[in-house]
Formats: structure tokens, sequence, C-alpha cells
């Protein structure tokens, strides 16, 4: 057999090193042609890394974490025959290859089988000798669970075939009159979990962030009562249109404010001394996905109505935690929101999205009484946070945008005003 050297591929846009995020494969597996090897991440993007032979895996380049440099060795491989050479041979993949961007959120877990391994399996027969004919039937989750709580899945009685959440309840509350159980159970193992790929891009970046960036937040109560009332008349009769949540609203009063408030809607190129104010607003909304927070983009927001800008966030939050969205969907915003929905708390203190100089973050609206000139109403209430980069926003500025947009919000028909 010959033996391929894999090369890591010269990927473009100036990439000079890229992160191993995941390997799909080990020493001794055999791979297919174009089978996928690694998930490699750049600066821009996640990329694939397919097999361009079929053979046998000899050799990997390192770990997850590790970084491998443009034409370094990534992978050797013990080719098949009919590759059609007796030759050692070292071939760089071509660029075109590798240029499919995913994010981590795409990548699946090395192991997505039953977390019970065989020598979990012995050591439940170990501890009841009694019970070791008897095959446990349990989910996945079941089993994570009891594992979690130090339980010995063969002392706990099932309804049925199977042990279920509701079998370790039980055993959770009787279990420890006849020996069994702790009332908490037994404390988790330490973990320790490396910190690579998207979730080190956003350790990098928030770290960064703080580390240049003189942070100052100011939150503003608004009364939302009007314009909830409007978006739920909007979705009753939207027919075939998306449907509406706050942020298109709150996104096209944020277009309408910033052309009085250009210093917002701005990047800082802070090793230049170069303030570049936008004119479009290219809207960044903070996305949770399974690899962690991502920043899709809408690109000139201020010239999309509320049933497009509902679309397009509906499809790029899609994108973004299916592992679809492309580098340009993930970069080039000039503000940023960020939102938690329920989860949205009382106020918060977003960090900026290094080099924009705002964010903003609507929090959870509430339901409470309010003071109407000398009566008492019901009303829907708001805080609304942004955060700003002192160093080019000042604290008046801030807070007289927040008030502008405070004002379209709590009188909503000027949305749709033209």
């Amino acid at each position: 057999m010959a033996r391929f050297t894999f090369r890591l591929p010269d990927i473009g846009e100036g990439i000079a090193t890229a992160e191993i995020v995941a390997w799909h494969v080990r020493p001794g597996d055999r791979v297919a042609e174009d089978q996928r090897l690694a998930d490699m991440m750049t600066d821009k993007a996640t990329i694939e890394m397919e097999s361009p032979v079929a053979g046998s895996i000899i050799e990997l380049a390192g770990e997850p974490g590790d970084r491998v440099a443009i034409g370094a060795t990534l992978a050797v491989i013990d080719m098949e025959e009919d590759n059609g050479t007796a030759d050692a041979v070292s071939v760089s993949l071509p660029s075109e290859r590798a240029e499919r961007p995913t994010t981590p959120s795409s990548i699946p877990p090395e192991d997505e089988g039953d977390p019970s391994t065989d020598s979990e399996r012995k050591d439940t027969e170990d501890k009841a000798p009694n019970e070791a004919r008897r095959k446990i039937l349990a989910s996945p989750a079941v089993r994570a669970r009891a594992r979690d709580l130090g339980i010995d899945l063969a002392q706990v009685q099932a309804e049925g075939e199977h042990i279920r959440h509701a079998d370790l309840d039980a055993f959770l509350r009787y279990g420890r009159e006849q020996g069994y159980a702790s009332a908490t159970g037994a404390a988790r193992p330490d973990e320790h979990v490396r910190v690579i790929g998207l979730r080190r891009r956003i350790a990098d970046a928030m770290a960064e962030s703080k580390r240049n960036i003189p942070h100052f937040s100011y939150v503003e109560e608004i009364d939302v009562t009007a314009l909830e009332g409007m978006r739920v008349q909007l979705n009753a009769h939207r027919g075939e249109l998306p449907k509406l949540t706050l942020l298109p609203l709150l996104i096209t009063a944020i277009c309408r404010t910033v052309p009085d408030f250009a210093m917002m809607n701005a990047r800082y190129n802070d090793v230049a001394g170069i303030v570049t104010r936008h004119g479009a607003v290219h809207m960044g909304v903070a996305t949770q996905t399974a690899g962690g927070l991502l920043v899709p983009v809408i690109r000139e927001a201020q010239s999309r109505n509320i049933w497009q800008l509902a679309a397009e966030i509906a499809r790029l939050a899609e994108t973004a935690r299916s592992g679809k969205a492309t580098s340009a969907e993930l970069s080039g915003s000039t503000l940023t929101i960020s939102s938690l929905g329920a989860l949205g708390g009382i106020a918060s203190t977003p960090v900026i999205n290094r080099p924009e100089v705002a964010i903003i973050a609507p929090n959870r609206i509430v339901e409470r009484p309010v003071l109407d000139g000398e009566d008492i109403r019901r009303a829907l209430v708001m805080n609304l946070s942004i955060s700003c980069d002192h160093r080019v926003v000042d604290g008046w500025d801030a807070a007289s945008f927040v008030q502008a947009i405070k004002r379209l919000l709590e009188a909503p028909a000027l949305l749709l005003a033209p």
C-alpha cells in the first residue's frame, strides 16, 4: 500500500493556521473517499475536511484545540490498492474542496450511543449479584440522571419493563429508608472541559472586549402595553406573513432613531484611532446555539419593514442553530441586540461586540400596576438596557438615544408611519 500525506490546504482569506475542533476518525479507522475527517475552525468559520482517498488512518496531527499551520500534515493514510499508485505521495487538497463553512453547533458528539458502558454494567452486576441476570432497561437520559445522582439502577424497582424518571423519584423518596441512598445522592465527579472551537473564540472575543473597552451601561423602563396590543392585533391578521415578536418592532424603532444618533451605529478602530459612523444599519442579533453564542447579521435593517425583519430574524436564527450560517452572515454588524427572551431578567449589562460601540438588550416584559396621573392601571413594562464604549459615546448620548427609542415604542403607531 502507498502512504498518503494529507496536508492542511490553503483555505484562503489570508488564513495561516486553523484550530482542530473535532476528529471524526481515529488511527486505525478505515475511511472512504470524501469521508469527513475533521472540523477545522478559522477566524471566519468552521470548515469540514474530507479524505481525498480511501484507506486506513495511520496518524493524526493533534488533539482538539491544537492549531495546525497551512501546509502542515493533518493526517497520514495508508491508501487502498485501487487508488492507482504504489509510491508514497504527498498532496495538498485543493482549497475549493474545503470551503463548506459550518459552525461547531453542527458537530455531532463522538458517541451518541447508550452512555452506559460495559464497565458500568459490570459494576452494576458486581454490586448486585442477585440481579446480575436481570437486564436493566432504561433510556440514556434516565441512565445519565441515575449516574449523576449516584443511584445503582439495579436497586431501582420499575413500574413497567423500563426504569423511568418517576421510578428514580420514588427511589429518592423511599430508598433512603431502606439504606439504599442518601437524601441528596452522591456528589458528581469533577469535570475538566477543554475550551476549544467556538467556545474559545467567544472567550477570546469577550476578554478582548472587556480588556480594551471601558463599558458603561444605562437602563430605562418602557411601557409596552400599547406596543404589545398592536403586536397581538397584527399577528391576528397576518395571514401568510411571519409571526411578529418584539424584536422586529424594536429594530424598527432603533433604525428610525439612529439617523439622529450616528455615534451609536459605529465601529471604532482603536489602533488607527478612527470611528466609522455607518449610514446603513447592519443589525447583529445575538443567537444562542448548541455550540455557543453566534451573532448573525441583518443587512440593511433600516430598509426592511417589520414583516421582512421578522422573516430574516427567523431565517438567520435557523441557519445559525443548524450550523449552516456562512461567514458573511456572521460578520459586519454595526450595532447588536442581545435578547434572552423570557429569561430576560430585570436588567442586564451586555458585553459590546467589538469593534462596535454599543449593544442593546431588551429585558423581560412584566405586568404590574403603574401610576397614570392620579389613576392606577395595569401595564406591561419592560426595561431596555444598553452598554456603550465610553471612549466614543458619552452617557448623555446613550441616555438620549434610549429615550428616543422609548418614545417610539410607547407610541407604536409611529413605527408604521412613512
